[in-house]
């Protein structure tokens, strides 16, 4: 017979519903400024965000899905509708003939360019606003060791895809 799961404590209820409301609060209005700003979707945004961050501008498209915790396929389609739009090119990559390359256009980091000023009164005036210099130290701190914690047994999207032996 199975046990019971344990009961959550106030506090620990009141963290999990408060976080699951700010993050559904906070990204409702990350989508739609990116929306008016550069007609992006949020995995869009983040995939050419991830990109522009790059020194070189590229990822592999498994490091991409696995970055953005998102499906292999749902981010191909992404970055096809990217790609399309001119923002991104994609090539095999130069090691692995199976592999992809997604590489951000000078056209891409304009649109980032674009909506980044907007994207960061959003954050400014949604979630850092209320908080302290210390808070956000505290947020940023807390939220990585969960992160990490999690990112130790991702989720299939985002767990490395085994390779077939030869």
């Amino acid at each position: 017979m199975a046990s019971s799961p344990r009961a959550l404590d106030p506090t620990q209820l009141g963290a999990y519903f408060a976080l699951i409301e700010v993050s559904s609060l906070l990204r409702h209005s990350v989508e739609q400024q990116l929306r008016e700003a550069g007609d992006l979707s949020y995995v869009q945004f983040q995939l050419l965000a991830r990109l522009g961050d790059s020194p070189t501008g590229s990822h592999r498209m498994t490091e991409l899905a696995d970055g953005v915790v998102y499906s292999r396929s749902g981010l191909t389609y992404q970055a096809q509708l990217l790609e399309q739009r001119g923002l991104v090119t994609r090539s095999p990559t130069p090691d692995d003939e199976r592999g992809t390359t997604v590489t951000i256009t000078e056209q891409g980091r304009d649109v980032l360019a674009q909506v980044f000023p907007g994207h960061i009164a959003v954050l400014d005036d949604l979630l850092l606003e209320p908080l302290t210099p210390g808070d956000v130290a505290s947020l940023a701190d807390v939220l990585g060791r969960v992160r990490d914690h999690m990112r130790a047994a991702p989720p299939r999207s985002a767990a490395p895809r085994r390779r077939k032996s030869s």
